[in-house]
């Protein structure tokens, strides 16, 4: 449930930029735990951390440069002053909940999720609204039908309630449809203003012994839709990959890591040094580089762009499309806003 509210072989690490943008906040209230801001706040541009509120500070701030240089103190007076109106709405609903719960003591939160996706390729947009109680699905707004769902029969109270306002529902439908995205997009500029264009990442390959899984890992790209994915022979290969999450850095970029465990198999014949090509991308021109990769200190059999390393050592390129990593026949693998309303009242 949602909580709301060898033989020749080649890999490739393909990183592609993806056109859709998302605007997403997440409303976390808690009874029951002393110490705990009861209400927090936070705000997500494209994965993005961009601002925070709690109760206990009882002030919204920024949480990037970008929003720092783009939005003054009015518009934190705002946000502040919207989330602790918030923060009384929180309190009544988890009180309305324990009471449809029957439930007079313990831990118990409401969440709440909302936002829209942009796709500024295709023009299509995406929204969402979404209340959980006790880590389970409660309310879930369906813009296309305009009413509230409701999985449990404690939800249906404020469904027909809600359901029953029209106003309301066409309040949500042009905050969704309209607004948030206006933000969403206005937030996305906020973003490239400060980075003034994209950011290739700075990609590492990395093993801690040769016998561990290998590691790519990602670092310093914006924006933060780019994917990784591993070919082996020129085909896509998802056997034993386990794709990081998507973090963020403090300068405003992004990183991400994808390990692929190294099978018995591609242990086999270390003796051969490994190429990677790494293809830089230019105002959508492709150039190649070559970088050359040691394997335990023996020199490159190629070239000899690097200084002689031994292969424990981060390896960084500048890449954005295609990274190939190419093992000969006795290779081995390489070491590798909201503006606007407040939430309603169950």
């Amino acid at each position: 449930s949602k909580v709301l509210f060898s033989d020749e072989s080649k890999f490739c690490i393909s990183f592609g930029n993806q056109g859709t943008h998302s605007l997403r906040y997440f409303y976390t209230g808690v009874s029951g735990v002393s110490g705990l801001p009861e209400l927090t706040v936070v705000g997500l541009v494209d994965d993005q951390q961009f601002m925070y509120f709690d109760s206990n500070t009882k002030k919204a701030v920024p949480k990037t440069e970008w929003m720092r240089q783009s939005e003054g103190a009015d518009y934190w007076d705002e946000e502040t002053q919207n989330d602790n109106n918030y923060h009384k709405s929180f309190k009544n609903n988890i009180q309305v909940a324990k009471e449809r719960f029957n439930q007079t003591t313990g831990v118990h939160t409401v969440q709440v999720m909302y936002g829209c996706e942009f796709d500024d390729q295709t023009g299509e947009t995406d929204v969402f609204h979404q209340y959980g109680y006790d880590g389970e699905d409660f309310l879930d707004l369906d813009l296309k039908e305009m009413r509230w769902i409701t999985p449990v029969m404690q939800g249906i109270p404020t469904v027909q309630k809600w359901n029953n306002n029209g106003a309301l529902l066409e309040k949500d439908k042009h905050y969704f449809n309209t607004v948030c995205i206006e933000w969403l997009q206005k937030y996305v500029q906020y973003e490239k203003s400060s980075l003034k264009k994209t950011v290739s990442p700075q990609v590492s390959l990395l093993q801690k012994s040769s016998s561990s899984s290998v590691k790519c890992h990602a670092t310093g790209f914006f924006p933060s839709g780019v994917t990784i994915s591993w070919q082996k022979n020129g085909q896509e290969h998802h056997e034993d990959v386990y794709l990081g999450e998507l973090l963020p850095n403090e300068d405003g970029t992004f990183q991400r890591t994808s390990t692929i465990r190294v099978s018995p198999e591609m242990r086999s014949g270390l003796t051969r040094a490994c190429i990677v090509f790494i293809w830089l991308h230019i105002a959508n021109m492709l150039s190649l580089a070559m970088y050359c990769i040691y394997h335990n200190h023996r020199h490159c059999l190629r070239l000899s762009l690097l200084k002689s390393v031994p292969i424990g050592i981060i390896v960084g390129a500048r890449a954005a499309v295609v990274l190939l990593v190419i093992i000969g026949v006795a290779g081995y693998m390489v070491y590798q806003k909201k503006k606007g309303e407040g939430l309603k009242r169950c």
